[in-house]
């Protein structure tokens, strides 16, 4: 079986950032492979969100993101 978590490092320990239903045996030995993102990467991956755009699609796409109720009511903006 294999799942993928979201984890921080905390104290010595992995914490999960979210309960999961993970279905393992109190005390079970399990192997964890550590992929750290470093803030380059992170930046790097919000900026490929604009690629191709031109200038007024990112701008439709900016007001999109702050008009937060199109979000929710599911009407278009």
């Amino acid at each position: 079986m294999s799942q993928i978590l979201e984890a921080v490092y905390e104290n010595g320990a992995f914490r999960p950032v979210t309960s999961p239903a993970l279905g393992l045996a109190e005390g079970q030995h399990v192997r964890i492979v550590v992929e750290a993102n470093s803030p380059n990467e992170i930046l790097d991956l919000a900026t490929q969100v604009y690629a191709g755009l031109t200038e007024s699609d990112v701008t439709e796409v900016e007001k999109i993101a702050l008009d937060r109720a199109s979000f929710f009511s599911g009407r278009e903006p």
